[in-house]
């Protein structure tokens, strides 16, 4: 009967950094107290850390110092623990197309709904909700541990301008946006606004004018065209009391923009 430090080495062994407490029980073929009180020492050891209650991440040596490993080498095993559907959003997925001005201090997962941020070790996870996700359109990127769900550079460049609380605010945002643009399709983009809400669109556009990037945000025109289009503030925690409108995108400017160079 081998010991859970046998069973981690095992699975290391066959690529695999992550398993549930459940999986231990059933591999060691021991009682659940014994086999937890096993998984304790080796918390205890660096070994083995637990992001969440039941899901346990192997630490090899190399991240010992984080204390857990990379996020994006967990994430998609800790969703499917869960069953939920997730993808890589805001400036995480951002930084997967090489616009990371600054390095995103946290890892952000879009869910159907929200929930409380994650920490292991030096890792932490933020997680939005979006309640129509589902539609949101996704690429896969290879990591060490299989592969991730991020969401597109279009649907990325429309949820920067939807959550800028989550991205620090509208001057990153519009930086952000200006590293992004190479690696937005125009047609995806087109799509992708036709089912945003529509203010996104309308401020989305004003900032792609804003850093420079004219050709792409021309398109979003015909896209307003066929709806329903209302002045919005720029900032949406800021009165609009007095602030100058942007007559093209019917945006009220309320703040100051100023990407970073």
């Amino acid at each position: 009967m081998c010991s859970a430090a046998d069973y981690i080495e095992e699975l290391q062994a066959n690529g695999r950094l992550t398993f549930t407490t459940q999986e231990a029980i059933h591999a060691l073929g021991r009682s659940a107290p014994a086999v937890r009180a096993q998984l304790r020492r080796l918390m205890g050891k660096g070994s083995i850390v637990d992001p969440w209650r039941g899901f346990h991440v192997i630490v090899p040596p190399s991240y010992r110092r984080l204390g857990c490993l990379p996020a994006d080498q967990f994430i998609p095993q800790l969703m499917a623990h869960l069953e939920e559907p997730y993808y890589v959003t805001l400036l995480s997925a951002a930084a997967y197309y090489g616009a990371a001005h600054h390095a995103p201090m946290v890892f952000q997962v879009m869910l159907t709904r929200s929930r409380p941020k994650l920490s292991c070790g030096g890792v932490r996870v933020e997680f939005i909700g979006r309640h129509d996700m589902a539609s949101t359109p996704i690429l896969s990127r290879n990591v060490p541990t299989g592969s991730l769900r991020v969401a597109s550079p279009a649907a990325t460049a429309l949820e920067l301008v939807g959550y800028p609380e989550h991205c620090g605010y509208l001057n990153n945002v519009a930086t952000v946006l200006g590293e992004l643009a190479e690696s937005i399709d125009e047609d995806a983009l087109v799509a992708e606004a036709q089912r945003a809400p529509v203010a996104w669109v309308q401020r989305l556009g004003y900032l792609l004018v804003r850093v420079d990037q004219q050709a792409l945000a021309a398109p979003l025109d015909a896209v307003l065209a066929r709806r329903k289009v209302f002045t919005v503030p720029l900032a949406t925690w800021q009165t609009i009391d007095g602030a100058p409108r942007d007559a093209r995108w019917r945006v009220a400017i309320n703040t100051d923009v100023e990407p970073d160079a």
